[in-house]
């Protein structure tokens, strides 16, 4: 029987209905209460870092959970490393897990939609086969995966797409990775190799700006006076901008502040297409970066690992065209 180290963060996973029916924070997570299924699995080891709901985690928790993997992985005491945590930040963790572990075990992450109380709640199943997939043969050198409503999906395509219903996880324009079934856990392809780069720095300041009609140059120029270490935009369609912002943007450029730029749009990537005031082919001669398909929270901790790890401007725009 496979060994899998499993890390407790928090979430709806280890919450419950009150009697007023809001979702409390409990000090034990219920989940562990189902001993005997669980261990009937695999030989489970539970750990308990912290317990946050998923809104209050930072990159510093996430640093956390690295350094416990890699460690834990030298030691080669187990096989794989399963991880629950709450779903509005979940597809972060695993990104910027994915982007600084580079590990051959699975590591896997799943969390509920519902508490543990509550009519139809999903946690133990989603639990039972994250540590499905995390024993399964095939599930090796596949990089950090999310485990949720019987699919498997990358940590770098899978995004939350719905506020409150049980199939919220999705991988746009992919699909999921694989499948669990009853019989077995399944999978479809396997995610392409990607750089890893394992130092995070907490401190620098990255933010996030969403592009809108008519978007002025103010917060472009508070972000240049306040010489953030790197920006990134969501930009509109194709990767364009409203030209009534771009003086802001030249200030941060001349500041020599990196700046990202993907699509606020769901599905696609950006590409400097357009040529005229604040399209995406004068942003790119203005030295703009363009990611390869990525949401913005997810290209937010791309460049704060880039940066954090010293990358010049052009090592910055190799990395994000991966």
């Amino acid at each position: 029987m496979k060994r899998l180290l499993v890390l407790h963060t928090g979430g709806t996973i280890s919450m419950s209905e009150d009697e007023s029916k809001k979702v409390v924070t409990n000090e034990h997570n219920p989940i562990t209460t189902h001993k005997d299924i669980i261990q009937s699995y695999a030989e489970i080891v539970e750990e308990t870092p912290f317990n946050v709901p998923s809104p209050h985690m930072t990159t510093e928790h996430v640093e956390i959970l690295q350094r416990i993997i890699l460690t834990a992985d030298e030691s080669n005491d187990y096989d794989g490393y399963v991880i629950t945590h709450g779903t509005d930040t979940l597809e972060e963790t695993a990104f910027l897990l994915d982007l600084t572990v580079g590990i051959k075990r699975p590591i896997v992450i799943t969390g509920a939609m519902r508490s543990s109380n509550e009519i139809g709640s999903d946690g133990l199943y989603n639990f039972i086969s994250a540590i499905r997939v995390a024993t399964a043969e095939d599930s090796y050198d596949k990089g950090v995966m999310v485990v949720f409503n019987d699919e498997i999906h990358t940590a770098r395509n899978v995004t939350k797409t719905h506020t409150s219903n049980t199939n919220t996880f999705q991988s746009p324009n992919h699909g999921p990775l694989g499948v669990v079934t009853k019989s077995g856990v399944l999978f479809h392809h396997r995610p392409y190799p990607h750089t890893i780069l394992d130092h995070i720095n907490s401190n620098l300041n990255v933010p996030l700006i969403k592009a809108y009609m008519g978007i002025n140059k103010d917060i472009f120029d508070f972000y240049a006076e306040q010489e953030v270490d790197g920006i990134v935009i969501e930009a509109l369609g194709q990767g364009n901008l409203p030209p009534s912002c771009i003086e802001g943007l030249d200030h941060c450029r001349d500041k020599g502040i990196p700046i990202v730029l993907v699509s606020r749009s769901f599905n696609g990537i950006v590409g400097a297409i357009y040529a005229y005031d604040g399209g995406g082919y004068q942003l790119q001669q203005k030295g703009v970066i363009f990611s390869n398909g990525l949401n913005g929270a997810k290209a937010r901790l791309k460049l704060l690992v880039g940066l954090s790890n010293d990358y010049t401007h052009d090592q910055l725009n190799t990395y994000f065209d991966e």
